[in-house]
């Protein structure tokens, strides 16, 4: 189990690995509201319609006669976001394979959780838009963005527990790869079977490369573009493409860290050995050589499934989701929005407000009671609750989802606004339930500790 924890962190740890992802994710967090903020202003101010003019700005190439492009706003959400999705990907895969999900009973609480933060609050949408047109829009509130839930957590500091704080992650990882899946089940165009058949193909390379051990990403990244391409002719979003490459990226390195501490005491030996012989401050060439040799199994000994990962983390949080926000959440609010139409409004806030906490608490206490699952040690239902308010922050995915559900640009402003109003109260609320949690139970072990 130690040598699986090597490979999935890759340096310090399963723990270390969690305890930077949680850091970072909410201070990602905090970026991302403030470019959604940011956005909202453009939107309502006099850059409005340079705004909205910079989304459309076509961008690509001639060939001959022939345009290759496609609008910025496209290049962003399904290109720049594929590697958004290809780093969840290989965030599932890791949780999956060492993390929190690893193993039946591990899982089993945590995926409850967010199938039952996924089922009710569908449902709560259908209900006020059942025969609508705007009934495809089931999907909206069953997300929940971790860098915003994460971000409010960080508020609390150190009165928030790691259990709760590891549950959270858990939970949302679940979550994304439930959207990934009804994205490409319920938000699928016209399948086009010829690509559908490309894409399997390209696939099966895919699989064919883990299977032989090839370790080199390269291989990977090139079919991965034409995975992308086919995918998305094929009809299905191209997003898809990014979560099914991640999952066939190899997790075992190219050698073993035994191995790697060897050729590394061998190479500092070495590197040592000439250090007398050098007549000045520049390195004698076998010196030089030696440092290149390590450098390139202190790659090989790393698991390609982190490395990857941890490069695409800071791109991601800080670049590719920030962008999206700014693209995305700006809408226009005037008289002519239409926030009565059908049941978008209510059924999205409701959604992820109420149908959030309500699911994931219910449907967990039931698997608990029944026998199937169990919390995770050190966390009570009112965390569970607490949680369950955070999970109704939707931003990022829910705001996806959106721009697939709806072509009319009215139902898609509404469903905007309603995604961060919503998103903004129930951070709020979990934040003041949370907080007003761990005075009380501070307060409770303190008067514990006088008796005693």
């Amino acid at each position: 189990m130690a040598e699986n924890q090597d490979y999935a962190s890759g340096n310090g740890g399963i723990k270390a690995l969690l305890l930077n992802f949680i850091h970072s994710q909410s201070f990602s967090g905090v970026f991302l509201f403030f470019c959604a903020v940011v956005a909202m202003i453009s939107a309502n101010s006099a850059l409005s319609e340079s705004y909205f003019h910079l989304w459309h700005t076509e961008i690509g190439f001639f060939i001959g006669e022939t345009f290759i492009g496609m609008s910025l706003h496209h290049w962003i959400n399904d290109v720049l976001m594929s590697f958004f999705f290809l780093m969840v990907g290989l965030e599932i895969k890791r949780e999956l394979l060492f993390g929190e999900l690893a193993g039946i009973k591990r899982a089993a609480f945590p995926a409850i959780a967010a199938l039952g933060g996924m089922i009710v609050p569908a449902i709560v949408y259908t209900l006020f838009n059942f025969g609508t047109d705007s009934a495809h829009g089931f999907g909206i509130p069953m997300a929940t963005d971790i860098a915003f839930a994460l971000g409010v957590l960080l508020l609390l500091g150190d009165k928030v527990s790691l259990a709760l704080k590891v549950f959270l992650v858990s939970l949302a990882v679940v979550d994304d790869l439930g959207a990934v899946v009804v994205i490409a089940i319920f938000y699928t165009e016209d399948l086009q079977t010829l690509w559908l058949l490309y894409s399997v193909v390209i696939l099966g390379l895919l699989v064919g490369l883990n299977k032989m051990g090839v370790r080199s990403l390269f291989p990977y990244a090139i079919l991965g573009v034409l995975l992308w391409i086919t995918v998305h002719n094929c009809g299905i979003h191209a997003t898809i493409a990014a979560v099914a490459l991640a999952f066939t990226i190899p997790v075992k390195p190219k050698i073993e860290s035994e191995s790697f501490a060897q050729e590394a005491k061998e190479l500092l030996e070495r590197f040592l050995s000439h250090d007398k012989e050098r007549a000045n401050l520049l390195l004698a060439s076998e010196q030089v050589h030696s440092i290149e040799l390590l450098g390139k199994h202190s790659k090989s000994v790393q698991s390609p499934l982190v490395r990857l990962e941890h490069t695409l983390h800071p791109w991601s949080a800080y670049f590719i989701m920030p962008v999206f926000a700014f693209a995305n959440a700006g809408v226009a609010i005037s008289s002519n929005i239409h926030f009565d139409i059908d049941g978008v409004l209510p059924g999205i806030m409701l959604g992820l407000i109420v149908g959030k906490p309500v699911g994931i608490l219910g449907l967990t206490y039931l698997a608990e009671k029944i026998g199937i699952a169990s919390r995770p040690e050190g966390v009570m239902w009112i965390d569970i609750l607490g949680a369950g308010m955070l999970a109704g922050i939707g931003f990022t995915m829910s705001i996806f989802i959106t721009n697939l559900a709806f072509t009319n640009p009215e139902a898609t402003d509404v469903a905007k606004i309603a995604i961060l109003s919503a998103s903004l109260l129930a951070g709020a609320l979990g934040y003041f339930f949370i907080s007003i949690r761990c005075h009380f139970k501070k307060k409770k072990e303190a008067c514990c500790t006088i008796k005693s």
